[in-house]
């Protein structure tokens, strides 16, 4: 079969850093070509170049056998190529069908909009993509993220694509969301799209990929047909080395009670929730997607001004009405949406590092202390091995990875006795991930008090000590760790609503 796009040669370099290093790869027209590899990898360079969002400095892409070099998206949309970001460029103030055909809309023939033709081609696309329960003239920003990705996938039809980039696509998807999408490529596959699939999620690849390529600091490693290569093999090409699955146990049993929560209510999401996390333990909090385990957090932190309810921090009543109540309490909380709520992406990481602990690095005068912010930042970059140039980079240009552990090095460098870790490995490559799984065991075994938040069900039966389970706001059961199985989380997971449906 003849090659829809072929790249040979590439090469790119940000300064003196080269991120790509000659790396050639083809993908063929009714083929999923999952690309992998850990944060850093120089994924999403490559797929930037593809997109034509910046250009190679050597090489050649090919595309139905002919030598193109975009100059910018636009033109690799009129082309055919249409990329499916993580975060996705959608505008929340217009509706579906405006979102759809933005900056292509159809014209009448007095060079006027033709609204009916657009509402009738978003229809279209959307009903090709099985999606007719979506309103074309509902605002996108009201729409489920779900319902939202499937908009800006017909976004990318709309262009008449014939190679789609999908990266991440399903990183903020529930389950059923990410199943239903899975299904919308293998429709598009056997359209005769091509398809460059980018996820961290290795079952889902194995559910979708005819054929994986791994990239490893920004070298090729190889192709290989998903169908007839093991998930192993995959992952030491990925990371070079072998990344063990078992369970993290503590070093030692957990200590005292560092936080106990009594009754809280806040909102729809915070019904009546009580629990406790001792010193030295990790408790994970699963639950499906809306339970309302991240809601918890937030009305912890502060962050959702709570209704009622008590938190006691190491046997101290405390009123916790703002994020600086809590951190003045010693409770960190690292978002599941680090760039938005945990990360200032513009400025250092030195900047990052030392924000949630600035007092401490003033002078009388009022000045910030230069030396003392350096020396925090850089111990930090060892401890947590953050892979940086230098505590001057720019935290926006690490991997995902890395910059998870730049929020990490901020709550550490405040000294908080109480962490919530708010879905710790979204978006992280099976690398980073064994890295924050040690970190966190580590931190516990130095007596902190660790609440995970995951949608990943494998990595709370690793991590946890104790597993609290959530359904519509409230919890449905707690488990030890040596009682926990997939299907007993499944079933908490989902009590009340069975108990609605009988």
């Amino acid at each position: 079969m003849s090659a829809l796009l072929e790249l040979s040669g590439i090469v790119k370099s940000f300064g003196p850093i080269k991120v790509l290093k000659e790396i050639g790869f083809d993908v063929r027209a009714g083929e999923v070509h999952a690309l992998l590899g850990e944060n850093g990898a120089g994924k999403s360079t490559l797929v930037k170049i593809i997109a034509g969002v910046i250009p190679a400095d050597e090489g050649e892409v090919r595309l139905d056998g002919k030598q193109v070099r975009f100059a910018s998206p636009r033109e690799a949309a009129a082309a055919g190529i249409a990329t499916v970001y993580q975060e996705l460029l959608l505008f929340p103030d217009l509706t579906v069908a405006e979102n759809i055909y933005l900056g292509h809309a159809p014209k009448t023939r007095w060079g006027t909009l033709d609204w009916p033709a657009m509402r009738a081609g978003a229809r279209a696309l959307l009903d090709s993509l099985d999606s007719p329960d979506l309103d074309v003239d509902a605002l996108v920003g009201k729409l489920s993220v779900a319902n939202r990705q499937r908009v800006e996938i017909a976004k990318a039809l709309s262009h008449d694509a014939k190679l789609v980039i999908m990266d991440e696509p399903t990183a903020a998807l529930a389950d059923a969301d990410a199943h239903r999408l899975m299904d919308i490529v293998r429709r598009l596959r056997d359209r005769g799209v091509g398809i460059i699939y980018v996820s961290h999620r290795l079952p889902e690849i194995f559910a979708l990929a005819d054929r994986v390529t791994v990239l490893r600091d920004g070298e090729y490693v190889g192709t290989v047909d998903a169908a007839t290569t093991g998930m192993a093999t995959i992952i030491g090409m990925m990371v070079g080395r072998t990344i063990s699955d078992e369970r993290l146990v503590g070093a030692s049993e957990p200590g005292e009670v560092a936080l106990d929560v009594r009754r809280l209510e806040c909102g729809p999401l915070v019904r009546d929730v009580s629990f406790s996390v001792r010193r030295g333990e990790i408790l994970g909090f699963a639950g499906l997607m809306g339970a309302g385990r991240t809601e918890v957090a937030r009305a912890v932190f502060g962050a959702d001004r709570l209704q009622s309810g008590e938190i006691f921090v190491h046997g101290k009543r405390c009123a916790v009405r703002t994020p600086e109540h809590a951190v003045a309490a010693g409770i960190g909380y690292l978002s599941e949406d680090r760039k938005r709520f945990g990360l200032a992406l513009g400025m250092d990481v030195e900047a990052n590092v030392v924000m949630s602990n600035l007092s401490r690095y003033l002078s009388f005068a009022g000045f910030l202390k230069s030396k003392p912010m350096r020396r925090a930042a850089e111990k930090f970059i060892r401890l947590l091995n953050i892979r940086t140039p230098s505590a001057a980079q720019e935290v926006r240009l690490l991997s995902g990875g890395n910059q998870q552990k730049v929020v990490v090095a901020k709550w550490l460098d405040r000294d908080c006795d109480i962490l919530f870790f708010d879905e710790p490995t979204r978006g992280i490559d099976v690398g980073a991930k064994s890295e924050i799984y040690k970190l966190l065991r580590t931190l516990a075994d130095q007596g902190k008090a660790i609440v995970m938040i995951s949608s990943e069900l494998p990595e709370i039966l690793r991590m946890s000590d104790r597993i609290i389970v959530m359904c519509e706001g409230r919890i449905t059961g707690e488990l030890a760790a040596e009682q926990a199985t997939q299907e007993r989380i499944m079933e908490l997971a989902t009590r009340r609503e069975a108990a609605k449906a009988a």
